[in-house]
C-alpha cells in the first residue's frame, strides 16, 4: 500500500535527543521535515556525530513508511533501500514506488560504522505537495480568482473570503496557496504562520517572485490545528501587488502598463476521521466574496504601504461575518494569457520574520524644526530625545504636528516596522526610511541630523498609518512591502504617542550554519556587516540591494558571493531555486534564448548582450552549489542550459576564443581594466568549470571538449594580452575600454596595464607560459597592492597614485578572487594587509565610517567627503562581502577540496596573520557531513600555536599546520604523527601535513 495521505492527526514523528555517535540532521531535498515536496525521487541526507577518531559509515539502509510505527522491524511499506555498502550520506535518491500527492511519509536511516555496529537514526518525515506542474492536476478545480470588476491599480487591496460548514471530525487539513501578487492568508481568523526556532512566525510577501509567465510557486501549510477547532472553516486573504504588479517589473514580459489583475489560487484539503475528503477551492461560483474597501489602501515594493485603521472590518477572516454587500469574484484568465506557465511547489525556505534578530531603537531624536544656513541642521528637543539604548528600546515618544522623531535601530536591516501608537481617530502617522543620516558634507539631501534618502532615487519607501482612535492604543506592522533601513523618520498630523517601535527582520537565510570570529574588533564588525547584508538581500531571490528602486536579482552579485553565502547560511535550496529562475530568464530575456541574463527574474534593467561575469552566473552558481553541497543533481538539472550558453558564446566569437563582451566589466573598480579582458577570462573560467562538472556527471567526451576549449582560450588570451616586450611580462589590461555604463565613473579615466583584477585572474587561471612569467606576475601584483612611492613614481598616470599603500583596486569581478589568489601564491601577508587596511579603498574603510552592512561602492560615504554618487549608492550591497569566503577557507582554514565536493574530504590549513594583529580565530561550519571546527591561537610572542579542530564522522581532512618542525606538532604530549589513524604526509616550507580521520583534536606546535 502507498503512504497514508497526511499521516496521523497532529501526531509529530517521535524525536529522540541526539547523543554522541548517533545519526542526526536528516534532510529531504536538503531541508528538515519539508512540507510540500514535489520531487518524484527526493534526495535523502544525514550526518553522523562522534567524539572518537576515525568513525566512518560503511553501509546504510533507508526505510520509508506510511507511519512511524511501520519503520520498525521489516514493516516499511513504502521503500527499503536494503543494506547498501556505501559511505554516501548526501543526496541519496529515493528509489521506491511512486509517491502519492499530498501524502506524509516517515523515514529513517540506519548506518553501519567502521566497527561494524548498526546505528539507528531518528525518525523524520517529508510530505509531498500536489505533484503536478500544470496548475490543474491535483487542484480539484481551483482557479485563479480576483475581485469582480476591480481595475488594476485602483485604490484598496483585494480582500477575499469564503466559509464552509465542515462535514465531520477533521483528521487533518492542508492548505495549498499561490498568488499573482503576494498574500496575507487566514484560516478561521488565524493568520498563517510557519514553524521557526521552536515556535512560529509570519512569512513576508509569499509566495515570492518568479518569471510569472514561465513559473509561479505555491506554498503548503499544515492547518489541522486550526480547522479541527470549529464546525465552520473560513478562508481569507489580502492580495498585494508584490512583484507581479509594480514598477519593479517594468520591462518584464508579464508587465502591463495598465496593470495586472491580482489573483488568488488555493485549495484546502480536508481529510475527515471517517476516511472521506473534501476540497475547498478558489472558484468564481458565488462561494467567494471580495471587497477593496478595507484598511489596505495602497502597497508597492518600492513605495511602501498605506493602511487606514478606520476602515478595518472586524471579524472578516472568521466565520459568521456578513459579506452580503461584498462583490463576487471572477476568474482571472492567467492560463489563457500564459498557457505554458507552470505552477510548482516552492522548494526552499520562504522569507519570514526572525524574532531573534529584531532590532530595537538605540536612540530616538526628536526635532521641532531646522536652523542655520543652507540645508541647516535639525533643532533637537532634548526633553524628548533619548540617547540611552536601554531607555530608547521602551521609550514613549509623543509627537505633534511639525515634530519629527528619528529612530536609530543601530543596524542597517531589511524587513518592516512594528509599533504601537495612541492618538485621535484620523491622525496620520508617517514613517520614512533611510540607511544614513545627513551631515553637513557634500551630497546630503536635508538638514544635518535628518534621514538621508536621496540614494533611494524614486522609491518612496514610506509607511502611512491612519489611526482608528482606540483608547487602549493600536499596533501596526506592514505586511505587503519591505524596507531596507537603519533609521525611521516619524511624523504625525496630530498629537500621538509612539511606543515599542521594532525593526522586524525578514530573510530567507533563516539558518546560520557558519561562524567566524577573531580577536580583532574591526574584522568582527566587517564579518557582522557581511552577514547582515546577506540576511537583507536573501529575500525570496538574492538581490543587489533592498532599499532603492531596484532590489533586483543581479546575477553577477549572486555568483561572486555564493560561496560566502553557503558558508554562512543553509542557503543551498534557496540558491538552487534561483538557478531555476536564471534558466527561465535565459529563455525569456536572453539573447537567442541561450544567454543567461544580468537580472533574474523579470526584465527591469536586463541589458541585452554583453553580460560576462553576470551571465556566467548560470554556470558558476551550479558549480558552487555542487562544490559546497556535494550534490551533482544541480549539474544534471542545468546541463542543457549551461551547454546551450557555452555554445552560444562560441557562435558569437568563433575561433577568436574571445568572450562575449561585457557592458559591466569589473564593476565599480577604482582601477579600470579592459571589460573585454574580463569577458575573456570569464569565458575561460566557465569553460574550466564545465570540464570539471562534465567529469562529475560522467560525461568524459564533453569534459575533453571543454578542456580543449579552455586550452584554446588560454592560448588566445596569452597571444592577445601577455606582452614580453622590454624583457618582462605585462598583462595588457588597457586593451579596450572599461564599462561604458558605470554611473559616477570618471569619463577621463583610462584602463591600465597590470591591474589587480587582470593579474589575479591571470594567476587564478594560469594564463601564462613559463614559471618565470608566473613569478613576475606575482611580483607585479604585489607591487600594485603595495603601491609605495617607488611604484607611484614608476606609474605617474595610474589611478593608484591617489591611493594609500596596501590598498585594493578591484571591483565586483575581482573581490572574491583577490585574497585567495594571494594566499595561493604564498602572499598571505598581503591578504592580511588588505584586510586590516582602513584607508580607501578597503574593506575596513566602511567599518571606520560607521557601516553596519557592506556598501555598494568602496567610497559610498566618508565622514570627510560625504556621500558617493547619488545615482547609484547603496549602503547594503553584499558583493564586496565575498572576502568572507577567504576568511573561512584561508584565515580559519576550512577549505573545500575541489576533487571531493561537499567536504567529504577537505583541507584544514589555517593561514596565520603575519602582521600579528589577529592572534585568535574561531570558526565553525556545519558541512553536509557535520560540524567542522577550526580554532587557532598564536601565543608566547608569536612562537607557539594552539589549534582545536573537529573533523565530522564519515569525512576526513588534510591538515596543513604551520610548524617549525613536524616533531613540534603534538596532541597533548604525543606527536600528531603517532596518534592512531593519523597519517603524516610531510613537512616543507614551515608547514607540517597530515591526513586526519574524523574526530576532535587539540593540537600545539612551535612556530619558531
Amino acid at each position: 500500500m502507498a503512504g497514508v495521505p497526511g499521516g496521523p492527526p497532529a501526531e509529530a514523528a517521535p524525536q529522540r535527543p541526539v547523543e554522541e555517535g548517533e545519526v542526526y540532521g536528516l534532510t529531504v531535498e536538503h531541508r528538515t521535515d519539508p512540507l510540500g515536496v514535489d520531487a518524484a525521487h527526493p534526495r535523502f541526507g544525514w550526518r553522523m556525530r562522534s567524539a572518537g577518531h576515525g568513525r566512518n559509515q560503511g553501509a546504510y539502509e533507508i526505510l520509508v513508511a506510511s507511519s512511524p510505527g511501520k519503520l520498525a522491524g521489516d514493516r516499511a511499506d513504502v521503500w527499503s533501500s536494503g543494506r547498501v555498502p556505501s559511505s554516501d550520506s548526501v543526496a541519496v535518491r529515493y528509489r521506491g514506488k511512486p509517491l502519492q500527492a499530498a501524502t506524509r511519509y516517515y523515514w529513517t536511516v540506519t548506518v553501519r560504522d567502521t566497527a561494524g555496529r548498526w546505528i539507528d537514526g531518528p525518525v523524520a518525515w517529508f510530505e509531498t505537495g500536489l505533484m503536478s506542474t500544470d496548475g490543474v492536476t491535483g487542484w480539484d478545480g481551483a482557479q485563479w480568482i480576483g475581485m469582480r470588476g476591480k481595475a488594476p491599480n485602483s485604490p484598496g487591496a483585494p480582500m477575499l473570503r469564503t466559509q464552509t460548514r465542515l462535514k465531520g471530525r477533521v483528521r487533518e487539513a492542508r492548505l495549498y496557496v499561490s498568488a499573482l501578487g503576494v498574500y496575507d492568508a487566514y484560516v478561521s481568523g488565524h493568520r498563517l504562520t510557519v514553524p521557526q526556532d521552536g515556535g512560529t512566525t509570519l512569512e513576508l510577501l509569499p509566495s515570492g517572485w518568479t518569471n510569472y509567465d514561465v513559473r509561479a510557486n505555491y506554498l503548503t501549510y499544515d492547518v489541522t490545528h486550526i480547522v479541527a477547532r470549529e464546525p465552520v472553516v473560513t478562508l481569507a486573504a489580502v492580495l498585494g501587488n508584490g512583484w507581479y504588479n509594480g514598477r519593479i517589473s517594468e520591462g518584464s514580459t508579464y508587465y502591463s502598463e495598465d496593470g495586472n489583475a491580482l489573483a488568488l489560487k488555493a485549495k484546502l484539503l480536508i481529510r475527515y476521521a471517517d476516511g472521506t475528503t473534501e476540497s475547498i477551492v478558489t472558484r468564481p461560483d458565488g462561494t467567494w466574496k471580495a471587497t477593496d474597501t478595507g484598511p489596505y489602501r495602497a502597497d508597492d515594493i518600492y513605495d511602501g504601504q498605506s493602511y487606514d485603521a478606520r476602515r478595518e472590518l472586524p471579524g472578516w477572516t472568521s466565520a459568521g461575518y456578513d459579506d452580503s454587500a461584498w462583490s463576487d469574484t471572477e476568474r482571472i484568465p492567467f492560463e489563457t494569457r500564459y498557457p505554458d506557465a507552470q505552477l510548482l511547489a516552492y522548494p526552499a525556505e520562504t522569507a519570514r520574520l526572525i524574532s531573534r534578530w529584531d532590532r530595537r531603537p538605540q536612540s530616538i531624536t526628536v526635532y521641532t524644526g531646522v536652523t542655520g544656513e543652507g540645508r541647516g541642521r535639525i533643532v533637537v528637543d532634548p526633553d524628548r530625545t533619548v540617547t540611552d539604548p536601554h531607555k530608547a528600546a521602551s521609550a514613549h515618544v509623543t509627537l505633534g504636528a511639525g515634530d519629527t522623531a528619528v529612530f536609530d535601530l543601530g543596524q542597517n536591516m531589511v524587513g518592516v516596522p512594528r509599533y504601537s501608537v495612541r492618538g485621535p481617530v484620523g491622525a496620520q502617522v508617517t514613517l520614512k526610511f533611510g540607511e544614513m543620516l545627513n551631515d553637513d558634507s557634500a551630497g546630503a539631501d536635508g538638514p544635518e541630523g535628518s534621514v538621508y534618502r536621496a540614494n533611494l532615487r524614486s522609491a518612496k519607501a514610506t509607511s502611512t498609518y491612519i489611526l482608528k482612535g482606540d483608547r487602549d492604543g493600536e499596533t501596526h506592522q506592514d505586511s505587503l512591502t519591505f524596507y531596507g533601513f537603519r533609521y525611521a523618520s516619524v511624523t504625525a498630523t496630530e498629537r500621538v504617542t509612539i511606543t515599542r517601535l521594532t525593526g522586524k527582520v525578514a530573510t530567507s537565510a533563516i539558518h546560520d550554519i557558519g561562524t567566524v570570529t577573531t580577536n580583532d574588533p574591526d574584522t568582527n564588525q566587517l564579518i557582522s556587516n557581511i552577514r547582515w547584508g546577506q540576511r537583507g538581500n536573501y529575500l525570496w531571490v538574492p538581490t543587489d540591494c533592498p532599499q532603492r528602486d531596484e532590489r533586483l536579482g543581479w546575477t553577477g552579485d549572486t555568483q561572486v558571493f555564493a560561496a560566502t553565502g553557503l558558508y554562512n547560511a543553509d542557503a543551498a535550496p534557496f540558491l538552487a531555486h534561483f538557478q531555476d529562475t536564471v534558466v527561465d530568464s535565459a529563455a525569456v530575456y536572453g539573447m537567442d534564448k541561450a544567454q543567461f541574463t544580468g537580472v533574474a527574474p523579470g526584465g527591469r534593467y536586463n541589458f541585452p548582450g554583453g553580460g560576462s561575469g553576470w551571465a556566467d552566473c548560470g554556470v558558476v552558481l551550479p558549480w558552487t552549489l555542487w562544490q559546497m553541497t556535494g550534490d551533482p543533481a544541480v549539474i544534471e538539472r542545468n546541463w542543457p542550459a549551461m551547454t546551450r550558453y557555452l555554445d552560444w558564446i562560441r557562435q558569437q566569437t568563433g575561433d577568436t576564443y574571445a568572450g562575449q563582451g561585457s557592458l559591466t566589466g569589473d564593476w565599480l573598480a577604482p582601477q579600470k581594466t579592459s571589460a573585454q579582458l574580463m569577458s575573456d577570462v570569464y569565458y575561460g573560467y566557465v569553460a574550466r568549470l564545465m570540464a570539471q562538472m562534465a567529469h562529475a556527471v560522467g560525461r568524459p567526451a564533453e569534459a575533453a571538449t571543454y578542456e580543449q576549449l579552455f586550452a584554446d582560450i588560454k592560448k588566445a588570451f596569452i597571444r592577445k594580452y601577455l606582452s614580453t616586450e622590454g624583457g618582462t611580462v605585462t598583462v595588457r589590461s588597457s586593451l579596450g575600454d572599461a564599462s561604458p555604463i558605470e554611473p559616477g565613473a570618471d569619463p577621463d579615466q583610462k584602463t591600465e596595464d597590470n591591474t589587480q583584477s587582470a593579474l589575479i585572474w591571470v594567476l587564478k587561471l594560469g594564463f601564462y607560459d613559463t614559471e618565470a612569467q608566473h613569478r613576475t606576475l606575482v611580483g607585479h601584483l604585489a607591487d600594485n597592492i603595495g603601491n609605495d612611492a617607488a611604484y607611484k613614481a614608476a606609474h605617474p598616470h595610474s589611478s593608484r597614485v591617489e591611493y594609500a599603500e596596501n590598498t585594493l583596486s578591484v571591483g565586483f569581478l575581482g573581490v572574491n578572487v583577490l585574497a585567495p589568489v594571494l594566499s595561493d601564491e604564498g602572499r598571505t601577508d598581503l591578504a592580511y594587509r588588505l584586510l586590516h587596511q582602513d584607508a580607501l579603498p578597503s574593506w575596513l574603510y566602511s567599518v571606520k565610517n560607521g557601516a553596519t552592512t557592506v556598501w555598494e561602492r568602496w567610497n559610498s560615504y566618508s565622514r570627510t567627503d560625504g556621500f558617493g554618487p547619488v545615482s547609484m549608492n547603496s549602503f547594503n550591497h553584499y558583493a564586496y562581502g565575498a572576502i568572507m569566503e577567504w576568511m573561512y577557507a584561508y584565515m580559519a582554514g576550512i577549505a573545500r577540496d575541489p576533487d571531493s565536493p561537499g567536504f567529504k574530504h577537505f583541507i584544514l590549513q589555517p593561514h596565520l596573520d603575519p602582521t600579528g594583529r589577529i592572534t585568535h580565530v574561531a570558526a565553525a561550519y556545519e558541512s553536509p557531513y557535520g560540524r567542522i571546527k577550526s580554532e587557532w591561537t598564536v601565543g608566547d610572542g608569536g612562537t607557539t600555536l594552539s589549534y582545536d579542530v573537529q573533523v565530522p564522522a564519515n569525512s576526513e581532512a588534510t591538515l596543513r599546520l604551520p610548524a617549525a618542525s613536524a616533531d613540534t606538532v603534538r596532541e597533548a604530549r604525543t606527536p600528531l604523527a603517532d596518534v592512531d589513524g593519523v597519517r603524516f604526509v610531510g613537512h616543507a616550507d614551515g608547514v607540517a601535513s597530515y591526513r586526519l580521520p574524523s574526530g576532535s583534536y587539540r593540537l600545539t606546535s612551535r612556530l619558531r
